[in-house]
């Protein structure tokens, strides 16, 4: 309830009695992005039974997950474009790079990104870790050279904590004290090395979001935008040894679709994988050894999950719990051995499917789950939304709010893009148009499985959705 004055403010063309006091307009509610590197939708709280994920469930009863949320591009850097500029772009890991060089040439109209926009509304806006492609948003030789800057006018404080990793690519590509990958093939592509969260970076990138956190929220006046990116899951598969102790004896349900596929599809070798040191195994042969890659992929999200435990305590000791929207999001998937293949870059469900969980004060729904289908675009204009900030016209996707206040409602297409390709998903099959015209199309009515293409028995559904394609991706039109 407003706080009563006690003297009556009278505005009648007269000079205001003195010591009438104005109220102050309500603080806008804070922002915690929390975002997680190649994180797969497979937690308890989105339907798998044998991950231990329970920090991350609890958000989830706190409120929406959205089952059916799609990012834009297999990859992390294009991924990340989508959601920080709120606008489809280039497919490479350069593609906020390509946008600093831009603004800098000053040759063509850039649009705000996500932060800058807030910060133009008056927030404060850090990110912690990594948020943008390069954890601390950096450039140069090892990431750490303030004169190239990833994103320009976005943030106050762009953080990157090294410690014994020295800069933030020994960081991105690190294994336990320190270890730093200078060729991949010399790095063992999964570790469990005895210690506390500390011996991997992601240790350190929170215990700095959590300091970040107690001085924004001591700000009662300025609202913060805060964005804690962490590394883990992503290669190579390294956490503390408690964590991959937590799986001793838990069932791992039996994969599905992993032969490769026939015909044309953009299935890769699993590059990325298959660079590290694999001690000569190969998991799409070698069923034990894939049980070992999923047991430590499984090990680094519990890792994960309790960084994300540690950021929502703290969230909650302060208080600003009570005034704050928090956003989980997985920058994309990755297979684990679906289509044989281990990693992203490919336009098969298993690359583009990512939790999102969204929570925020005083929602209608809490604990819920919707299967509206949704994509990481649309998550710039529900931020404006729930926040009654304006949403820029600039900005590409649309506004959730509708769903998590009725989880049954409407979802949209989701489209991506990677390398030659495009897709949409629908509600019942996924579409994949090849720059040359090919095209892919799979049922998912059926198994979901995406292993049969049925393009062609199905040329009026083709044609349809190929002009949706064409619709959001200009270089496709006719």
């Amino acid at each position: 309830m407003r706080r009563s004055i006690p003297i009556l403010c009278v505005a009648l063309g007269v000079l205001l009695l003195v010591g009438c006091k104005t109220t102050t307009p309500d603080k806008k509610l804070n922002i915690l992005l929390i975002c997680v590197d190649d994180l797969r939708p497979e937690l308890k709280s989105f339907g798998a039974k044998h991950i231990i994920s329970p920090n991350i469930d609890q958000l989830a009863k706190q409120g929406v997950s959205f089952q059916k949320h799609f990012v834009n591009a297999p990859s992390c850097g294009p991924s990340r474009y989508t959601l920080l500029t709120g606008q489809y772009g280039p497919a490479t890991n350069d593609a906020l790079f390509q946008r600093s060089q831009n603004l800098e040439k000053g040759s063509e109209t850039v649009a705000p990104s996500m932060p800058e926009w807030f910060r133009k509304q008056g927030y404060k806006t850090v990110s912690v870790g990594k948020v943008s492609h390069h954890p601390g948003g950096r450039g140069g030789q090892d990431w750490n050279d303030s004169t190239v800057i990833e994103m320009p006018n976005a943030w106050d404080k762009h953080l990157m904590p090294v410690t014994e990793w020295e800069h933030p690519r020994g960081a991105m590509h690190g294994l336990a004290h320190g270890d730093i990958r200078k060729k991949a093939g010399d790095m063992d592509v999964f570790q469990s090395a005895t210690g506390n969260d500390n011996i991997y970076p992601d240790g350190a990138i929170t215990e700095v979001a959590l300091n970040q956190l107690r001085a924004l929220s001591a700000d009662k006046a300025q609202p913060f935008f805060l964005a804690v990116g962490l590394i883990k899951p992503h290669l190579p598969f390294g956490a503390p040894k408690q964590y991959l102790d937590m799986y001793d004896g838990v069932e791992f349900p039996e994969p599905k679709n992993t032969q490769k596929p026939e015909g044309r599809t953009t299935w890769h070798p699993s590059g990325e994988f298959m660079n590290y040191n694999r001690w000569g195994k190969d998991p799409n042969t070698d069923s034990d050894f894939a049980d070992e890659v999923r047991r430590h992929y499984a090990a680094c999200v519990s890792y994960a999950d309790a960084q994300v435990g540690k950021v929502l305590a703290e969230l909650k000791r302060t208080g600003a719990d009570k005034n704050t929207i928090v956003i989980l999001w997985g920058d994309h998937g990755w297979h684990l051995g679906e289509h044989a293949i281990w990693g992203k870059h490919s336009l098969f469900e298993e690359s583009l499917h990512a939790p999102l969980i969204i929570q925020y004060p005083g929602m209608k729904n809490a604990d819920v789950n919707t299967s509206a289908i949704v994509e990481t675009l649309d998550i710039f204009p529900t931020l404006c939304d729930l926040t009654g900030i304006e949403t820029p016209d600039f900005a590409q996707g649309v506004s959730l709010k509708n769903v998590m206040e009725d989880p049954n409602a409407e979802g949209h297409p989701a489209f991506a893009y990677f390398r030659h390709a495009s897709t949409i998903r629908t509600n019942t099959h996924r579409f994949t148009l090849h720059d040359d015209g090919f095209v892919e199309l799979y049922d998912h009515t059926q198994t979901g499985n995406e292993t049969e293409n049925i393009a062609s028995t199905n040329p009026a559904l083709v044609q349809g959705l190929k002009g949706v394609i064409q619709a959001k991706w200009p270089r496709y039109a006719e």
